[in-house]
């Protein structure tokens, strides 16, 4: 078990405060995967990075941005090992650590593999926040551990500006399961796990728009575990898998388009959306986070006839704060795959386009902007 441990800069311990309730999101400059340093900004910081040493058993390292990294350990079993930390995107903050729990241990999934324990990572701003409040996250994440059946056996605590608060999540997979984001084949069929459009919703929330109904199915999509991950690991047809959270679709699925060197084609019609989800962006509950992603993403995006409207663009590049999985599979599967998700109560799950021979590039055709 690892040992927990805090640290401040100051000596003396500061004072916890407990008094009424306050919002999350006050303390925060951005909140769930919209967090993440811009993907163009990213790739600047890793390319002047010193070269890294690869011993032969690090089956999935850096080299892809794939999900997690996997070491293997013998012939039957190899460790999968990722981190996964924000800060907050609700104001409760039970539904926060829940949250920042699901989306943490999801990339273990998403490489096809089984959660085995978890290590906490924990930054308040403890003289601001009310030790109850801090509390009721811890509780949440815990809550979604127990719901996969492993402990936090540990973790790491500092006295922070702003609340952040994740896990870093350790899994098995069979190396014969394993499902990297380089694995898709033309002829591949794309299929999305959850509705797009949690990054709509939570600028909605921030600007106090959000129907509370919506705000219960933005706590049901982004607290489901993407369980499915451990049984479509199994089947030789799916041939690459990863989570669409922070860079958007658009993102996470031109990195499967690099890694695999594949071409792509979605049909906006079929995107799954969370319900009001486009109402919202209509009424510019957009986040910076998606402006962000096009600048990085945008260049490999094709229209082949009319361009893409300001909300369409935008759904493309929603981050999505503990997203769905998204498979690439050959399409005798493509009935097994979806079985799967419903079996499992992912009621949004669906065929959105397919892959082919070419340059890393998305086309997108259908939407209200044109009938391609």
């Amino acid at each position: 078990m690892a040992k927990n441990k805090s640290r401040t800069d100051d000596a003396a311990a500061p004072e916890i405060v407990d008094t009424e309730p306050v919002k999350l999101t006050q303390f925060a400059h951005g909140g769930g995967c919209g967090c993440k340093i811009a993907p163009h900004v990213l790739e600047q910081i890793l390319a002047k990075t010193a070269p890294a040493i690869v011993p032969k058993q690090l089956l999935v390292g850096i080299e892809t941005s794939d999900d997690a990294a996997v070491y293997q350990l013998n012939a039957e079993q190899a460790l999968v090992a990722t981190t996964d930390f924000f800060m907050p995107i609700v104001d409760d903050p039970f539904d926060f650590g829940s949250i920042a729990a699901t989306n943490a241990l999801s990339d273990v999934y998403a490489m096809g593999g089984v959660p085995l324990l978890a290590l906490a990572i924990v930054g308040m701003p403890i003289n601001k926040l009310p030790l109850e409040t801090i509390k009721r996250i811890l509780e949440g994440g815990e809550s979604i551990c127990a719901r996969a059946g492993i402990p936090i056996a540990g973790g790491h605590t500092i006295d922070s500006l702003e609340p952040i608060y994740g896990l870093v999540a350790i899994g098995l997979v069979h190396p014969d399961n394993l499902k990297r984001n380089s694995g898709a084949r033309p002829g591949d069929k794309l299929i999305l796990g959850k509705g797009l459009g949690v990054g709509f919703y939570s600028a909605a929330l921030k600007k106090g728009l959000l129907s509370a109904s919506n705000y219960a199915s933005m706590i049901a999509s982004t607290t489901q575990l993407n369980t499915p991950g451990r049984a479509l690991g199994c089947l030789a047809g799916v041939h690459a898998m990863t989570d669409v959270t922070g860079f958007g679709l658009l993102g996470h699925l031109v990195e499967i388009c690099k890694a695999s060197r594949v071409s792509a084609v979605i049909d906006y019609a079929a995107l799954p959306i969370l319900a009001n989800a486009l109402d919202y962006a209509e009424k510019a509950c957009i986040t910076g986070a998606s402006e962000r992603n096009w600048v990085s993403y945008g260049e490999h995006v094709v229209r082949p006839t009319k361009h893409l409207s300001e909300v369409e663009q935008a759904l493309l590049t929603d981050p999505q704060t503990s997203g769905g999985l998204l498979i690439a599979c050959a399409p005798e599967v493509v009935t097994e795959v979806l079985s799967i998700f419903l079996q499992e109560g992912f009621d949004h799950a669906t065929v959105i386009g397919e892959l082919s021979t070419g340059k890393a590039r998305v086309s997108v055709v259908g939407g209200k902007s044109g009938s391609d």
